[in-house]
């Protein structure tokens, strides 16, 4: 687990006093890269001075800050005896101070880090190029000296590395917030067609170069395995590293090094059992922006419409619309208007004019439902008309509805003979209403185990049923069913 340590020389990052501590190694790192390795502390203090915020920076804060940063590791401290003068100065240890190796590194990252945004990636196809023509030289370095091979696999992996590193970069900045919120807006449809030909231009060349270097692979895969990399393998244990060489034998990281690196570029091209390939997805990915930044430009140009009257087209529509001679003719103009329609069914609690089920909607009575408006500031109108006297209409409708029932009434006792009704025995055809109270009746005696039950006309009745079916001859068609018995009471 030694490589999996705590490492101590990050603390100056995240501390509480994390700006004083960055701010020193700042300064350290910019004056490392004038190859100005070495620094005083009187030197420190006058650099850091001149920023605004740290014009009081006593030479106290600064030696703890240093100690601090010296036990971290960040700075190595070396002794200057040239500058002694007194036994005090020699007590005092005057030192120059100079950045390790982890804080020069540590510091380069932040760099990156702090411009990671502002370096943007492309979608250069110039890599695809470069690499069909090194894996096309492939064979050659069977017989080429180790330093070939080195600078051959060398300028192989950079190029690949390039273009993966290009590749994420670029098309990640399309699945950020504030990409996601440019794309959305009005001024990204001016630049909506320079996008798509780019990435278009990309795809294109991606499809053409990788199905080449596909083959390429396909075809030079044994004699990369066989022979080629155990000949970089070699090449690279020919450059001499110290640190390599203090460990001991080198020899199996960099075969896993070199074995991996492999096993990724064929894996960027090539399909396998578990995945697909790298090429694949990254045209999918690819196609998804296409796909979204059309959509958004689109749905951008909508709303900017939507502020356009089109009172003039909705009036010819409905011009056309009462031209229509039949409501096939305005299905048709319906369907041309406003295309393939998706049938939504809307409930409302209005009484219908008609209790039957199969009734089509076509056939009802169409009735006018208010919109109001859904602001806060809205006040209906209040009616000052007053209330109109419909009592004549209530009687009149009254009467109509039993004058009706009672034509129902007369009809329905006719078909009781001798206390009984004999659904098997009646020969003609009854209407539609008839039949419904019919089977009203058979219904309410069948829901109880007594087979009891009450018209609403105030007669108790028991339900027989008899052997076999019949049938029951009604004016929109025949009716099958049991051979039923009601006896009436009294």
């Amino acid at each position: 687990m030694e490589h999996f340590d705590p490492i101590n020389e990050t603390s100056y990052l995240s501390v509480p006093n994390a700006p004083t501590y960055r701010k020193i190694m700042r300064l350290f790192y910019r004056e490392y890269e004038k190859m100005h390795f070495q620094l005083y502390k009187e030197d420190i203090l006058e650099l850091i001075r001149q920023e605004e915020e740290f014009s009081d920076y006593t030479m106290e804060q600064l030696m703890q800050d240093l100690d601090q940063l010296v036990k971290w590791k960040n700075l190595t401290p070396i002794q200057d005896p040239g500058r002694v003068y007194t036994i005090a100065d020699y007590k005092n240890k005057q030192y120059r101070y100079t950045m390790s190796e982890y804080a020069v590194e540590i510091e380069r990252l932040t760099v990156r880090l702090e411009n990671i945004f502002i370096e943007s990636g492309n979608l250069s196809t110039n890599f695809f190029v470069r690499l069909e023509k090194s894996l096309s030289d492939a064979p050659l370095m069977e017989h080429a000296s180790l330093k070939e091979v080195n600078e051959w696999w060398s300028l192989l992996q950079e190029d690949f590395k390039r273009l993966n590193q290009n590749y994420q970069d670029y098309l990640r900045d399309f699945y950020s917030g504030k990409t996601d919120h440019l794309m959305k807006s009005v001024e990204f449809v001016i630049h909506k067609d320079k996008f798509i030909k780019y990435l278009t231009d990309f795809v294109q060349e991606l499809q053409h170069h990788s199905k080449r270097i596909e083959q390429i692979l396909v075809k030079f895969i044994p004699v990369m395995e066989d022979t080629v990399l155990e000949k970089v393998v070699q090449s690279e244990l020919d450059i001499p590293h110290a640190l390599l060489e203090i460990h001991g034998n080198a020899e199996p990281s960099i075969r896993e090094n070199v074995m991996g690196k492999w096993t990724s570029l064929k894996s960027w091209f090539l399909d396998t059992t578990e995945h697909e390939c790298e090429c694949k997805k990254v045209l999918k990915i690819t196609n998804d922006v296409i796909r979204s930044i059309i959509r958004n430009a689109a749905l951008i140009v909508q709303i900017q419409n939507w502020g356009i009257s089109r009172k003039d087209d909705y009036r010819k529509f409905l011009e056309l619309f009462l031209k229509c001679e039949n409501l096939d003719e305005a299905h048709r103009l319906s369907a041309h208007v406003f295309g393939i329609q998706k049938i939504e069914h809307f409930k409302i609690h209005e009484p219908r004019e008609e209790d039957n089920i199969n009734q089509s909607v076509y056939e009802e009575v169409p009735d006018e439902i208010q919109l109001k408006p859904h602001t806060r500031n809205y006040r209906e109108k209040k009616d000052r008309r007053g209330f109109t006297d419909k009592s004549l209409e209530k009687m009149l409708q009254r009467q109509s509805y039993l004058k009706r029932a009672e034509q129902q009434r007369e009809i329905v006792l006719q078909y009781i003979k001798d206390g009984q009704i004999v659904f098997s025995e009646i020969e003609g055809v009854i209407s539609e209403a008839t039949r419904t109270i019919f089977l009203q009746w058979i219904a309410q005696a069948n829901m109880n185990s007594e087979k009891m039950g009450r018209t609403e006309y105030g007669q108790e009745y028991r339900l027989i049923r008899g052997e076999g079916s019949c049938v029951l001859k009604c004016e929109d068609g025949d009716l099958k069913m049991p051979s039923y018995i009601m006896e009436f009471k009294g």
